[in-house]
């Protein structure tokens, strides 16, 4: 078995780190750390637990988590924001899995790093997978990598307030149509307003990229996840009765223009959730991964759950 297939998050917690079971304990331990960049490169996800964390107390450990806070601008999932670049992880219902991805892979630019913390565990399920980009793309077969190997074109249809899915001003974080044409300005994005007030936002990006660092190969885009195949049959089909491909809330197609065939997207679905791992939460644990290295998920769950998610470059 390689390194990919055996791959787990590290898991640190006081006695490991030989600091106080506390938030501060986790500061200590944190500061002291030669380089966690490089860390984190090598272990590509850290899970810190029994450090008794709170959201009270989430801001010194996030400072040295993520030294560059980032807003989530862009970002297609809903979630909400409940602090300084912080926000609620992904607000779909717990009864389904949310499929395996790297945050805003889809975008000109990403975070570099993840954090999530656990304010409140599922009662049952609700698990966090991970999974090992470079597992990922071994496990596709070679006709479905090299159909992608050319990319992949992502739109989105933005509403002015309301439709199916978000508004281009929750979108964006602004209401000034300026802002949002000088931030897709900077992305080699390609952009329409409509004559709704809606946005129409298309991007040609890259199916696989190389870590900064590492240098390896990762599969790196979330065609599955924009794909109506991909949502399930009744909800593709109720879909496509309402709206044309061209006018869904978001989709994609190989960079060409050609459709993506439905059992392409289905197979890096179900192959990304197959190669994962999950990390099981516990209240107060806090999980930092590689957003390149590292791809994410979430597994059903039943009972209140919160988990909070923060990014920076």
């Amino acid at each position: 078995m390689d390194d990919h297939q055996a791959w787990r998050p590290t898991e640190i917690d006081p006695a490991t780190a030989g600091v106080a079971a506390s938030p501060e304990g986790l500061v200590d331990h944190l500061s002291a750390l030669p380089d966690l960049a490089a860390l984190l490169s090598a272990e590509k996800a850290l899970v810190f637990r029994g450090f008794q964390v709170t959201e009270e107390t989430l801001d010194q450990v996030m400072d040295q988590l993520l030294p560059n806070r980032l807003a989530y601008v862009h970002g297609n999932s809903p979630r909400t924001k409940v602090g300084k670049n912080v926000y609620t992880s992904t607000e779909y219902p717990p009864e389904f899995t949310i499929s395996m991805h790297n945050e805003l892979s889809y975008a000109h630019q990403w975070p570099a790093r993840l954090m999530f913390f656990c304010a409140k565990a599922a009662e049952t399920g609700g698990a966090t997978p991970v999974v090992d980009g470079v597992r990922w793309l071994a496990a596709l077969d070679p006709e479905v990598r090299a159909a992608y190997a050319h990319g992949v074109r992502y739109t989105q249809n933005l509403h002015d307030g309301f439709g199916f899915g978000k508004s281009w001003q929750e979108t964006f974080e602004t209401s000034d149509r300026d802002e949002v044409e000088a931030f897709l300005g900077s992305t080699k994005a390609s952009w329409e307003w409509k004559p709704d007030g809606g946005l129409r936002v298309t991007q040609d990006r890259p199916s696989t990229t190389r870590h900064p660092v590492t240098g390896v190969e990762v599969w790196f885009n979330q065609s599955d996840q924009w794909h109506p195949a991909a949502l399930g049959d009744d909800t593709a089909k109720s879909l496509a009765e309402v709206l044309p491909v061209d006018e869904l809330p978001q989709s994609v197609s190989f960079a060409d223009g050609s459709p993506i065939p439905d059992e392409y997207v289905i197979q890096v679905r179900d192959r990304g959730l197959a190669s994962a791992v999950n990390v099981d939460w516990r209240q107060g644990d806090v999980l930092l991964i590689d957003n390149v290295l590292v791809g994410h998920g979430r597994r059903p769950f039943t009972g209140r759950r919160r988990v909070l998610v923060a990014m920076s470059d």
